[in-house]
């Protein structure tokens, strides 16, 4: 029985950890909420963005600024491209300011330098954790 009451807080706060979502079940960030880089450019390069599934912040968008400018919303399970200049790319996730609920009026940024070349795809993941909360990391496809 100490067994159980040991275990069961570590398995609720496993889950609150995200997870990658299969392929199938990803969908690309509706258009209405992709807000800039979305115009191919000559000799220019892509960034792929993925959100992970998971219950924390899962009924908020989060922010995805690159280069500091605020480039989409995305939500749980979302997946959305950017076309950039090549050249190293800042790209951020914040709190979601277009959301006038609690959603938005959180302290969150966090940043990742994407070197990308012409014609180049690169991927990044926004995982949330239990103990650090979101953070943006380079991805593997």
């Amino acid at each position: 029985m100490r067994s159980i009451l040991i275990a069961l807080p570590l398995l609720l706060l496993a889950g609150c950890s995200s997870f990658r979502g299969d392929p199938e079940n990803v969908k690309p960030v509706s258009e209405d909420r992709l807000l800039a880089f979305q115009e191919a450019q000559a000799n220019g390069a892509q960034i792929v963005v993925n959100r992970d599934f998971g219950l924390m912040g899962g009924g908020c968008y989060v922010a995805i600024e690159v280069d500091r400018k605020v480039a989409a919303r995305i939500g749980v399970g979302e997946v959305a491209t950017f076309q950039v200049p090549p050249g190293t790319r800042v790209v951020g996730i914040t709190p979601d300011r277009m959301d006038d609920t609690l959603c938005g009026m959180g302290s969150l940024l966090r940043e990742v330098a994407v070197p990308v070349k012409s014609g180049e795809t690169q991927h990044l993941r926004i995982v949330s954790q239990n103990k650090g909360g979101f953070d943006i990391r380079p991805d593997t496809p």
